[in-house]
């Protein structure tokens, strides 16, 4: 991908194809395209809201929203000894984010930003890119709001890109790369939009409605 010139058009393109972009190391000039032959998903009816999680929900410490500081979320995830979101990969998120197909999610306690989770919305898929904490279940929590958010606002798919075992606790799977690609197909069809507009649930509401779709 050295001589292509990376765009936030080509990028959607290529989110729609089931490929995303990723870089060898922060410090790196290169993007090359990913396509797993195992995909990960956060089944939207599956998330696993475990028992300590729904504790510290309940506690009321926390303050969320939705793209507030996109930046700073982006920040938060690159801000670590190895990543794969160099300066190209910052600047065409940052830049999807301003024409309003990039989105995030952020948790707040005491003032300050301390988890939250970014990602590409197209038709009825929300495309996962990576989250951050830097307080204990920061992006736990996060991730908690955003599968509610999709849910409301009619999201079909959540993809994961890769399965970790932190993503594999709260009910992530992996499913081959072409019952992805067929799933996408179908999602892309669905009218669905990140409405930042949309209330925020209150915890209790939030830990009911998991019961409720687990």
């Amino acid at each position: 991908m050295k001589d292509e010139v990376l765009t936030p058009d080509l990028l959607l393109q290529a989110y729609r194809l089931g490929v995303f972009p990723m870089s060898e190391t922060r410090d790196s000039d290169e993007v090359f395209w990913v396509d797993p032959r195992l995909r990960g998903i956060l089944p939207l009816d599956g998330f696993h809201m475990s028992r300590s999680l729904r504790r510290r929900l309940r506690s009321g410490v926390y303050d969320i929203t939705f793209n507030t500081c996109f930046v700073d979320v982006l920040q938060g995830c690159a801000d670590r000894e190895e990543t794969w979101i160099n300066e190209t990969i910052f600047d065409l998120y940052t830049e999807l984010h301003a024409s309003g197909d990039a989105h995030s999610c952020e948790v707040w306690q005491d003032d300050l930003l301390i988890g939250g989770v970014y990602g590409v919305a197209i038709g009825g898929a929300f495309f996962g890119e990576s989250m951050f904490s830097t307080a204990t279940d920061g992006s736990k929590v996060a991730l908690a709001y955003l599968v509610d958010r999709l849910v409301t606002c009619g999201f079909v798919i959540f993809d994961t890109q890769f399965i970790t075992e932190h993503l594999a606790t709260l009910g992530a799977i992996e499913i081959s790369r072409n019952d992805y690609h067929a799933m996408l197909r179908d999602a892309l069809n669905v009218l669905a939009k990140f409405d930042v507009a949309t209330p925020i649930p209150t915890p209790q509401d939030l830990i009911q409605r998991n019961t409720q779709t687990s």
